[in-house]
């Protein structure tokens, strides 16, 4: 026997969606994280990584620049992009 279930589904009405940032955006966005997570590691863990290899200090800015932007700072500026975008609309 076999028993079929519904799920309710949600729409979103065109209306109310906002258009997602243009490439453009999204770059200047994705700069305005990265460029100053960079400097900043740079700055506080450059001389502790001065000893290591290139590759080994490259490896460990990355591994905490990308998280950081990718994660934390890339969702917060996308967030206050759409905010403002809503109020400039108003």
């Amino acid at each position: 026997m076999t028993t079929f279930t519904t799920v309710p589904t949600t729409s979103v009405t065109l209306a109310t969606a906002t258009p997602a940032p243009s490439v453009h955006r999204r770059a200047l966005i994705t700069w305005l994280a990265v460029y100053p997570t960079i400097t900043l590691a740079l700055a506080l863990l450059g001389p502790a990584l001065a000893s290591l290899p290139l590759l080994l200090r490259t490896l460990a800015l990355t591994g905490i620049v990308v998280p950081t932007s990718a994660y934390l700072l890339i969702p917060l500026l996308m967030k206050a992009d759409h905010h403002l975008t809503l109020r400039s609309h108003r």
